[in-house]
């Protein structure tokens, strides 16, 4: 799973991938030349510790998530400025949009005052726009082909049209409802505004402590399809990403934080980007891993390993709590808790899966 953070100038975007990836940048502006930073972040999650403790590995190896950070998008600027960032962002699987709720005596205040419904209206201008350039540069060649008679992209020609009228009345793509024929029609395309996106309120510390801001325009984003809103202060989780696991509790509760935001922004990637885990275990290994919604146990089983997929035979399962609640899996077995399934099993988050497979 790869997530772009994206916004405009001076909004706390890298600050935000410091806190999520430990690493430390230059804020207010990219000293690079490079359009984007990428870090890979372990994915927390409390399972499997307890399956850890459990097993007693050789090794413990969580999913992980990978962070582009790309340059702000300035307003106005050259086209082939804001085409370079954008670029950054289209094969990334979900966009993370900063947007500036806090007051500085460091970091001045945009041109218009700090406004985050405005700033998510004019990214998501600009990436509209850029999705309709693609959409039209397709089109006309589309076109042509039709006219010399080749009659096999009228299809395609259709959904393009439709998506250009959406985007020409600045409606993402996202908030399109497609069938899956539709949209493997368009995947090739990599349209920004077909993206799930999770708008970050970056608020300051005064703010800390509401899930919500005070704005009910802004809450309404959490209404639309396949968007998410979080409340977080980056420069407070930047604080919390720098302290021993020992401390973060009680600095946590000190500025009312329920959890870090790197756990709040996985939980809510997975959910947008409709992702479970499952986990593998045994003496040498305990690992997680990251699939889709619905996957049956084959397409779980290439994840591990090409090989495992095609040659597949059966799956031994067992739930999580199961597990938990035996405290083994001798214990499981003996219980009768421990199953074998067929190609046509849909995995379920927590599972956790032995393959047996024959090459």
């Amino acid at each position: 799973m790869e997530l772009g953070i994206t916004g405009l100038p001076l909004t706390g975007k890298t600050t935000l991938f410091s806190a999520l990836t430990g690493e430390q940048r230059a804020t207010g502006g990219f000293s690079s030349d490079k359009p984007s930073h990428l870090a890979v972040v372990k994915v927390p999650d409390e399972r499997l510790d307890v399956l850890t403790a459990m097993f007693r590995p050789k090794k413990t190896v969580p999913a992980d998530v990978k962070y582009v950070d790309v340059a702000g998008i300035v307003k106005g600027s050259a086209k082939d400025s804001r085409s370079g960032v954008l670029s950054a962002l289209r094969t990334v699987d979900a966009l993370i949009h900063v947007v500036r709720a806090f007051e500085s005596d460091s970091v001045p205040a945009p041109e218009g005052g700090i406004d985050p419904v405005r700033d998510v209206g004019d990214l998501d201008l600009e990436m509209v726009l850029a999705d309709l350039e693609v959409a039209e540069r397709r089109l006309d060649r589309l076109e042509k082909e039709l006219k010399a008679g080749r009659k096999e992209g009228e299809r395609e020609w259709a959904l393009l049209r439709s998506c250009r009228d959406a985007l020409e009345s600045e409606m993402p793509l996202r908030e399109l409802d497609l069938t899956d024929e539709e949209e493997k029609l368009l995947r090739g395309f990599q349209f920004l505004t077909r993206k799930p996106i999770v708008v970050v309120v970056n608020v300051g510390e005064d703010q800390l402590g509401n899930e919500s801001y005070d704005s009910a325009e802004l809450n309404s984003l959490a209404t639309r399809a396949k968007t998410e809103l979080i409340v977080l202060c980056a420069e407070a989780e930047m604080q919390i990403s720098r302290l021993d696991a020992v401390d973060q509790p009680a600095f946590l509760e000190a500025l009312g934080i329920a959890e870090p935001a790197v756990r709040r922004l996985v939980k809510v990637s997975y959910r947008l980007l409709d992702l479970i885990s499952f986990f593998t275990v045994g003496p040498d290994e305990v690992r997680a891993w990251t699939v889709r919604s619905g996957a049956l146990a084959p397409e779980a089983a290439g994840v591990i390993h090409t090989d495992l997929e095609r040659g597949f035979i059966r799956a031994e399962v067992i739930t999580y709590d199961d597990l938990v609640e035996c405290g083994s899996l001798a214990h499981a077995r003996e219980k009768g808790l421990l199953r074998l399934e067929g190609k046509a099993y849909e995995v379920r988050d927590g599972d956790i899966l032995n393959i047996r497979f024959s090459v």
